[in-house]
């Protein structure tokens, strides 16, 4: 699939530290889903969550580098910025492995899905907020990846997230004798 350009950032905000990500969902799906539905009237459903759907990754994609910019761009800081996520409750999660290169968790309870259901647009779920969790992490760390095979949103009992990041910088190898930022030594 041809890359789309991304779209411009608007300027970074931080009403998702101040709120969590749970508030502001609800805040947007209230007025994203009216405004989807009349646009699907208007222009047709799949042509409307295509641009939705474009428009939310490229919009996560930018969170993603505000948020390495912000807290850094390792295991460790992405684990920190899981508070946004998680606060009041909104997610419950399980950690399987962790480590510098690793995160591995499920999500036992997603209050997103169940938000999305109670106002009657489970359909846009994973639109509105699963679909983002690649874009971001993209934005998060370029070298970084994530593995989900199932999530609550789709009806399975957990959300199987497995991230991989690249191996931390470490101190510098001197191994090659001789050699210093590439040059030869003379």
């Amino acid at each position: 699939m041809e890359e789309q350009p991304i779209m411009p950032q608007p300027p970074a905000d931080k009403l998702t530290e101040r709120m969590g990500v749970l508030t502001r969902r609800e805040t947007e799906a209230r007025i994203l889903a009216p405004l989807v539905a009349a646009l699907a009237d208007e222009f047709g459903q799949q042509r409307v969550e295509e641009v939705l759907d474009r428009t939310i990754r490229s919009l996560a994609r930018g969170q993603g580098k505000q948020l390495a910019k912000s807290h850094g761009d390792t295991v460790a800081a992405f684990l920190r910025t899981l508070e946004y996520w998680t606060r009041d409750g909104a997610l419950e999660i399980e950690t399987v492995a962790q480590s510098d290169t690793r995160l591995d968790f499920n999500v036992t309870r997603c209050r997103y899905a169940e938000l999305y259901r109670a106002l009657g647009i489970a359909h846009l779920g994973a639109k509105l907020s699963c679909n983002r969790d690649f874009a971001l992490i993209e934005g998060f760390n370029p070298d970084a990846s994530l593995e989900r095979r199932q999530t609550i949103m789709a009806g399975a009992p957990c959300c199987t997230f497995r991230y991989r990041f690249p191996k931390p910088d470490s101190a510098v190898d001197c191994s090659d004798e001789g050699k210093r930022d590439g040059m030869e030594a003379t």
